[in-house]
């Protein structure tokens, strides 16, 4: 009898279905030669300290550090676990081989192994490693099962991680708790938390010791068109003035006119932080929330393995593709077919192969997520916007790329001085892909989320004619709290903010947790009071604060460290570093992290909060600006923008800006609005009131 053995029971269902083990027993199913049964994700863990010794089951500074000999596993402490394991431990002392089934990552591995260990398995066991649930994937995996072996070092990598996560947890935790807690308040300290911790914290300093300053912008309006000062800012009032004086009533001349076509490619496949970030940013999701909703898709069969940290396909995937996108076509909402007009232009073609989307190279054990083709039913809203988000990226890597135009207009002014301005407008020629990006780039645009994109009017070199000049007051801002959307970025590129694909993508062997566990570590987090939500913004709590101001040890707080150890345990899991030597320099670090703390004479403590403390905690403030003085206008300028801005009358596009005097009114869906909203102009006309 050949014992199969999934993470959890509708994965094991499925597979028994696909199998005819249709036979329904208590814990698991039989037929054909086969038991599938089913764990409830971890039904095993390494040990806790007492488990060891009862000299480390109270919690004792002299104690510190422990440092088992040999790590041990146990059963989780819970009836429904013991009960389903028995039935486990029965069918795979009895069988003749057995198929592991888990997950197919690092984790689904260690969970499964723990298992066997502790059921004293002694059979052959052979590797079921899919990357999606859809049957033929299922009957596929089955046809050419691994051998065990083969995965020994992501069993090793996840061994690894696992022990260190212990040696630092278990040690830190206790140590921080007994020498700075106070009414047994436990003070939490991970691996990855700490350091995720330390970058909210360190933010949050950077904007409360913000110190704002003011720059002078000069601008001026020529044929309904905003030119910029190429100069740049003026740091003083007195130059931007001088400036100002010279160019006052003198004539705009326009010096070139450059215009260039471009073209913008597809953005690149998922992977699970890309897709966390997008549903942060677009529909407020957390990343714990996106997580869960991709597991529930990629269960149901509509999309492929989520944790993964790759956005390339491998090459065998390519002919695969239009079933997939077959799969696409039918597909329907609510009676309507949302991806058919996107596909059909490609249909029955060649697709569009780039080394962006299919390398090999760049796939480890899974590749990025995609749909599967299986039609989708009965999806929640939920789940529909992310599944939606997966099939148009999808789609789009085989559409054309976006063209467009770039118009780049030169202008000065001569006085005592002469004064260069410069203004650009971006010209759609080809959509392209961009026609997939559909309702939700439509709801950004009304919200004032995209780059504005505008056509400017004809110029001509050498035209000449009478223009507003305007010199502004503005004042530099503060950083942006990190919201969880930019985290997972941090968390991602260990600390460095990059948006840059393609250097992002080289700094992920460096990042801090896994894409699976970020979720995790930002909602642990919260349960431990460190820091709470304010709307979008991430808020570290005085509890967070002081715990990250305590700690000394770089080791414990550096995303840059902790990047090290995470590249360390990569490199474990493709042979290119000893497991044994990742635990050996753990030990010693967590033993001179205990001697350091051990030295601090001083009697500090850490702020408790409760949970009604926790709702008082007010968003610190950065020094907030000086009102902005009266912008310098020519006297023509301040007669056109005297009327009173909650008018709409005389507005239209292109006007420049009544509030700020930079920007150019655009047009939205419901309201007027001025292009520079994301340099902080709140303009704003409701259409109704023209």
């Amino acid at each position: 009898m050949i014992v199969c053995i999934a993470e959890k029971p509708s994965v094991a269902r499925d597979i028994a279905r696909i199998l005819g083990a249709n036979s329904s027993h208590d814990g698991y199913m039989e037929g054909n030669g086969y038991q599938v049964t089913w764990t409830f994700g971890h039904l095993c863990t390494l040990k806790e300290p007492g488990d060891y010794t009862q000299a480390w089951k109270p919690w004792a500074l002299t104690q510190l550090p422990m440092i088992p000999q040999r790590f041990g596993i146990k059963l989780i402490n819970d009836k429904g676990i013991e009960k389903q394991f028995k039935i486990i431990e029965g069918l795979m002392q009895k069988a003749d081989g057995i198929v592991n089934c888990g997950d197919a990552g690092q984790e689904g591995e260690l969970i499964q192994r723990w298992v066997m260990q502790k059921a004293k398995a002694t059979c052959p066991v052979k590797r079921l490693w899919i990357s999606s649930m859809t049957d033929e994937a299922i009957k596929e995996g089955f046809a050419s099962l691994k051998d065990q072996g083969d995965y020994q070092p992501l069993y090793l990598a996840g061994l690894s991680r696992a022990i260190g996560d212990w040696l630092l947890g278990m040690n830190a935790t206790r140590l921080y708790t007994l020498k700075y807690g106070q009414n047994r308040q436990v003070l939490s300290i991970g691996r990855v938390q700490t350091p995720t911790l330390a970058l909210i914290v360190n933010r949050q300093k950077e904007i409360e010791n913000f110190k704002p300053e003011p720059y002078w912008v000069l601008a001026t309006v020529y044929r309904d068109t905003t030119f910029t000062a190429t100069k740049g800012k003026f740091t003083s009032q007195e130059e931007g003035e001088k400036a100002f004086a010279t160019i006052e009533g003198k004539p705009f001349e326009v010096t070139k006119v450059e215009k260039k076509e471009g073209k913008e490619q597809p953005p690149q496949l998922y992977d699970l932080t890309s897709l966390q970030v997008d549903c942060n940013r677009k529909f407020g999701y957390s990343a714990e929330m996106t997580l869960n909703l991709i597991q529930s898709l990629y269960e149901k069969k509509y999309t492929t393995y989520p944790r993964v940290d790759t956005q390339y396909l491998s090459d065998d995937i390519y002919p695969k593709c239009p079933q997939t996108l077959n799969g696409l076509y039918q597909t329907k909402f609510d009676g309507v077919q949302p991806y058919a007009e996107f596909i059909k232009p490609i249909g029955g073609k060649t697709l569009n192969k780039t080394k962006r989307v299919f390398d090999t190279s760049k796939v480890t054990d899974h590749h990025a997520i995609i749909p599967t083709g299986v039609v989708p039913q009965n999806l929640t809203d939920l789940e529909r916007k992310v599944f939606d988000l997966v099939a148009r990226r999808f789609i789009a890597v085989f559409l054309p790329d976006c063209k467009f135009s770039t118009t780049t207009v030169l202008g000065e002014v001569k006085g005592d001085e002469t004064v260069e301005f410069k203004v650009t407008g971006k010209e759609i020629l080809d959509p392209g892909w961009r026609v997939v990006q559909g309702k939700v780039q439509k709801e950004e645009e009304e919200a004032g989320n995209t780059d504005e994109e505008r056509t400017l009017p004809t110029f001509v070199k050498g035209e000449s004619g009478d223009h507003k000049p305007t010199l502004t007051e503005k004042w530099t801002t503060p950083p942006a709290y990190y919201n969880e959307a930019s985290l997972l970025r941090a968390m991602e590129t260990a600390g460095k903010f990059v948006e840059d694909e393609t250097l992002r993508a080289a700094m992920k062997e460096n990042g801090i947790g896994r894409p699976s566990s970020r979720a995790g570590i930002i909602e642990t987090l919260f349960k431990r009071h460190y820091i709470k939500r304010e709307r979008k913004r991430l808020i570290a709590t005085p509890t967070g604060i002081e715990l990250i101001d305590l700690i000394r040890e770089e080791l414990l707080k550096s995303c840059e460290l902790t990047g090290i150890w995470e590249k360390k345990l990569r490199d474990i899991e493709h042979q290119k570093y000893d497991a044994q030597q990742f635990i050996e320099e753990l030990k010693q670090q967590v033993t001179e992290i205990v001697n350091e703390v051990m030295t601090d004479s001083t009697n500090r403590r850490v702020t408790v909060l409760s949970d009604a403390d926790l709702k008082k905690v007010k968003s610190p403030k950065a020094e907030a600006a000086p009102k902005p003085k009266a912008t310098r206008k020519t006297k023509a300028a301040k007669q056109q923008e005297a009327a009173p801005q909650a008018q709409a009358d005389g507005i239209k596009e292109g006007d420049v800006c009544p509030a700020c005097g930079q920007g150019h009114i655009i047009k939205g869906k419901t309201a007027y609005g001025c292009s520079r909203w994301k340099e902080g102009c709140t303009f704003r006309a409701p259409l109704g009131d023209k």
